[in-house]
C-alpha cells in the first residue's frame, strides 16, 4: 500500500524535482503538498506550489496548502542560486485555484482525517510545523512520522558558517520543532552533501516532451550554471531529492539517535545544530540523524525516479 505523505516545502530548484519524483512514485501517496517561505517569499512559494502541480499535472491532484510569512525569518535572499521565482526562470502557469487555505490548517484536517498514517516530509524551513505545535498540539500526536531535510552536525552549514539554511531562515520555529512530541528523522548536510550531481544529469533526464521533462529541462541547466558561477562548484547536490529517497529507501542510509538542539540567539550560530555529544549526555534523544548514505545507489535511484517520472506524464 502507498505511503501517505505531505510534503511542505518553499521550492526551490530541488524541491520542485523532489515533487516531480513523489507525485508519480507508485510507493507514494501525496496528500497534499504545503508551501511554506524560505527560498522565495510567502506569495512564491504558493504560486510555486501551484504552478508545479499544475504544469505536472499528475493523475491524483494534491492539496495545496498557503504559505504565510514568518514573523522569526532571518533576511536572506536565495534568488542568485534559484533565480527570481525560486524555479530558475521556469516562469509557471499558476494555478487558477483560489481561496487556499494556510498549509497549517491543510496538515491538521488530513492528519484527523487520517491519524497515525501520514508521513510529514519538511523540505524547507520548519514554520509549518511550529505553527501546528502553538495552535493544535494535539494533532501531533496523530504524525506517523517527521522527515526533516536539514541541519549540519560535523560539518560547515550553507547559510553561514555555522548553520544550513532550512534551520538559519526560521531558527525559532525549528527548535520548537526539534523538541516537539513527534517521531522526527533529520537529514543533514552531512549526507546530502555527498549525494552530487554533474552535468550529465541533464542527459538523464526525461525528454522534453514529457510534461516533467520539460519542466527539468528548464530548470537544471540554470542550477548547473548558477553553482559553477556562483560557488565553483562543478557538481552540484540536490538536497530535498535525497531527503525523500530517506523517507522511500531509508535502508539506504545509516541512522544514529541524539539528542540535538537549534540555536535560536547566536550572533554567529543561530540556526546551528546542536548535539549533545558528551560522555554522559544531559539531554534526551529526541530524533535519529543520517550519519552516512550509499551515495551512488541514491543518486542512481533519483535518476530512475525522475525517468520514470517522465513516462507518466
Amino acid at each position: 500500500m502507498a505511503r501517505k505523505i505531505i510534503l511542505d516545502c518553499d521550492p526551490g530548484i530541488d524541491d520542485a524535482v523532489a515533487i516531480c519524483m513523489a507525485l508519480f512514485d507508485p510507493r507514494l501517496e501525496v496528500l497534499a503538498i504545503t508551501a511554506t517561505a524560505g527560498t522565495i517569499d510567502a506569495d512564491q512559494a504558493t504560486r510555486n506550489v501551484g504552478g508545479l502541480v499544475h504544469s505536472l499535472d499528475p493523475q491524483r491532484y494534491p492539496r495545496v496548502g498557503k504559505a504565510s510569512p514568518s514573523s522569526d525569518a532571518a533576511v536572506v535572499d536565495d534568488g542568485l542560486l534559484h533565480g527570481s521565482d525560486g524555479l530558475g526562470g521556469c516562469e509557471l502557469k499558476i494555478s487558477d485555484r483560489q481561496h487556499q487555505p494556510p498549509s497549517e490548517k491543510v496538515i491538521a484536517e488530513l492528519l484527523h482525517r487520517f491519524p497515525n498514517q501520514i508521513t510529514l516530509v519538511c523540505l524547507g524551513p520548519l514554520t509549518n510545523l511550529a505553527r501546528l505545535c502553538r495552535r493544535d498540539p494535539a494533532v501531533l500526536t496523530l504524525i506517523d512520522k517527521v522527515f526533516i531535510s536539514g541541519g549540519a552536525i560535523r560539518v560547515p552549514g550553507n547559510a553561514t558558517p555555522a548553520a544550513e539554511r532550512n534551520l538559519f531562515f526560521d531558527s525559532v520555529s525549528a527548535a520548537e520543532a526539534f523538541e516537539s512530541a513527534t517521531t522526527k528523522s533529520l537529514v543533514p548536510l552531512d549526507v546530502t552533501d555527498e549525494v552530487t550531481f554533474g552535468v550529465d544529469l541533464l542527459e538523464h533526464l526525461p525528454p522534453k516532451y514529457s510534461r516533467a521533462g520539460q519542466l527539468l529541462h528548464q530548470m537544471m541547466p540554470f542550477a548547473f550554471r548558477t553553482g559553477h558561477q556562483r560557488l565553483g562548484r562543478e557538481l552540484i547536490p540536490l538536497y530535498d531529492p535525497t531527503t525523500l529517497m530517506a523517507v522511500i529507501e531509508p535502508d539506504l542510509f545509516t541512522w544514529q539517535p541524539m539528542a540535538v538542539k537549534v540555536e535560536t540567539k547566536g550572533e554567529l550560530t543561530r540556526g546551528m545544530t546542536v548535539v549533545d555529544g558528551r560522555m554522559r549526555p544531559e539531554w534526551p534523544q529526541n530524533l535519529e540523524v543520517a550519519v552516512d548514505v550509499d551515495a551512488a545507489e541514491v543518486r542512481n535511484t533519483i535518476i530512475r525516479a525522475l525517468r520514470y517520472a517522465g513516462q507518466h506524464t
